[in-house]
């Protein structure tokens, strides 16, 4: 599944891993040791988070494109 949806991307000194946030997917976040296996992560999360919706019937954003929450 391709991402089209905006992923932020930063490194966490707390938590000692890159966190990735989904910000048109309220609650959609992963984290990873390196900045490949975060995206990876995201990916994943972004897959279960749509198949999640659709089970339970929520609405599924469409994506915007960057910036639109920044």
């Amino acid at each position: 599944m391709p991402i089209r949806y905006e992923l932020i991307i930063y490194w966490s000194e707390e938590d000692n891993s890159y966190i990735v946030e989904v910000p048109e997917l309220p609650g959609c976040m992963a984290d990873g040791q390196t900045y490949a296996e975060a995206v990876k992560a995201a990916e994943d999360v972004i897959g279960e988070w749509i198949e999640t919706a659709r089970e339970i019937g929520r609405p599924i954003p469409e994506p915007r494109g960057k910036l639109m929450y920044a």
